[in-house]
């Protein structure tokens, strides 16, 4: 209405001067109702060629959309295992926690049970070092006296085949026979015990620190699930719609029992989603205005600061059927990030509100440059000046929009 407005005084009030003050005709004598399109036939197909033009030109260049949103990330409170809730932290429905902090706790009889049995298996391991100790000392001492009984036997052969050298007749061959097999016994005693004394060093030097190891990597993990059991807050936010009661059974396959939003999501940025036609126009570091429901009659200076290079409707996942265009009904738009032009633009606006979000193409650098030509020039520049149309629609808006809401919305 405003483009036409404008159109109308540059085309039809010039055509009906025209005809009043050069022609001589008069309003209800030859310019009547159902004169008008004959005599201003000229001003009326101007008026609406130039609307038309004017209208394309604004919406393309300076890009306009009402699916503007303060998006903000939601963090589902789910357990890791399934479990009885056993105790709750949070009173009521929400409330706010700090990170680390505990939401419920599910009922933990069976990880605690875990958790003791590693601990006794460490304790039993421990005490088992403590006798392998023992028998370590007591293989030294069977290792001495084993030697000893060695180095007996070994003297008395050694005293009984002198004997028998001196006098062949007075020690019988049987006996230094005896006492040769009794010597390799007692050598094969002593290897006994030194290796009882070895596989006992084994056990304290490998075999008990590994099952020790294992007992520990046990608690660890026992320990693991025990913590599991408290279902924590990982970031600084607020929890909503939080319904779990002490005694409910939850799965991390189920609904959520609640969730947490991040403290200040959605309060940096907006997100919104213009036509794809103005993909070409759509640029970071574009000037914007935005307005929005939370905080009315107040238009925000923007600034774009990032644009996806992807339409989301336009996305697909492998599945048992082949997928038809036919099927994605509405098209989708191009997503562009608007950040406040000032610090604390935003301040006000509820994460979550829907907004209608201005775009304001801007030649002046390359009008500045000197790589157009004239007529190029004055074009760019009509461009440009043609926003503030777009502006002032904008700000129409702001001021009409909570009339509409509560006095023409069923209110």
């Amino acid at each position: 209405m405003l483009e036409l407005l404008l159109c109308s005084l540059l085309t039809i009030l010039p055509d009906y001067l025209y005809r009043r003050y050069a022609q001589g005709k008069r309003l209800g004598k030859e310019i009547t109702l159902y004169s008008v399109w004959f005599e201003l036939r000229w001003g009326i197909v101007s008026c609406l060629m130039l609307t038309v033009g004017l209208i394309t030109v604004i919406f393309y260049n300076h890009p306009s959309t009402t699916n503007a949103t303060a998006f903000f990330r939601t963090i589902p409170i789910l357990p890791e295992t399934n479990g009885r809730v056993a105790e709750i932290f949070v009173d009521g429905v929400s409330g706010s926690v700090k990170q680390g902090a505990p939401i419920f706790r599910l009922d933990s009889s069976k990880q605690e049970a875990a958790a003791q049995t590693a601990r006794r298996k460490i304790a039993e391991v421990e005490a088992e070092l403590v006798a392998a100790r023992t028998d370590v000392a007591a293989a030294e001492g069977k290792i001495q006296e084993a030697r000893s009984a060695y180095q007996q036997t070994v003297d008395e052969l050694e005293t009984k085949q002198e004997i028998y050298r001196r006098n062949p007749g007075a020690v019988a061959t049987r006996d230094i026979e005896k006492l040769q097999v009794a010597v390799e016994g007692r050598q094969g005693t002593i290897d006994a015990a030194i290796a009882a004394k070895e596989q006992a060093e084994t056990r304290i030097s490998t075999l008990l620190p590994a099952e020790k190891a294992s007992a520990e990597a046990e608690l660890v993990q026992a320990q693991v699930e025990l913590d599991k059991t408290t279902v924590r807050a990982g970031v600084d936010g607020r929890v909503e719609q939080f319904t779990l009661r002490v005694g409910d059974i939850v799965n991390p396959l189920m609904r959520p029992a609640g969730i947490l939003i991040p403290e200040g999501a959605g309060r940096g940025r907006l997100q919104a989603g213009f036509g794809q036609v103005e993909a070409q126009v759509i640029k970071v570091g574009m000037a914007a205005e935005v307005t929005c429901a939370s905080k009315p009659w107040t238009v925000i200076p923007m600034v774009v600061t990032g644009v996806q290079d992807f339409i989301a409707a336009g996305q697909l996942r492998s599945g048992e059927q082949l997928i038809d265009p036919q099927q994605v009904t509405r098209p989708g738009t191009i997503l562009a990030f608007l950040e406040p032009l000032y610090e604390g633009g935003l301040d006000g606006v509820t994460p979550g509100s829907s907004c209608i979000a201005n775009a304001y193409t801007s030649n002046h650098d390359l009008i500045a440059s000197g790589q157009v030509g004239t007529m190029k020039g004055l074009a760019l520049h009509g461009v440009d000046a043609v926003g503030l149309v777009h502006a002032m629609i904008l700000r129409i808006q702001a001021l009409l929009y909570p009339i509409q809401t509560l006095v023409l919305g069923g209110h």
